[in-house]
């Protein structure tokens, strides 16, 4: 894992709110950088190799699967992440119910 990567997942995986998070998770030809069930959220750590290429229509390809199966993808820039990590994890959490299901 990145830095970032580990920085969040210092944070992700204290369960915050009761949310369960995984980890290189992998969902039909891909492996999500962290995936929340529970929320069906995709969370994605995006440096500076995603703006080169064709990585960006890769990775709009990877959304558009992703949304097909009822999953929302919520991508980070990585520098954000290392220097707005308060914001970056708020923002994670404003995706996620507020009332975990029994």
């Amino acid at each position: 894992m990145s830095p970032p990567e580990v920085k969040l997942w210092q944070f992700l995986r204290t369960r915050p709110n009761g949310l369960r998070f995984r980890r290189q998770h992998p969902l039909g030809p891909y492996v999500l950088d962290f995936y929340c069930p529970t929320a069906h959220l995709a969370i994605e750590i995006d440096g500076p190799a995603h703006d080169m290429g064709d990585n960006p229509e890769r990775d709009r390809r990877r959304d558009a699967w992703l949304a097909e199966q009822g999953i929302t993808t919520l991508r980070l820039p990585a520098r954000d992440v290392m220097t707005e990590f308060d914001a970056s994890t708020l923002h994670i959490l404003q995706h996620c119910p507020t009332q975990i299901p029994a």
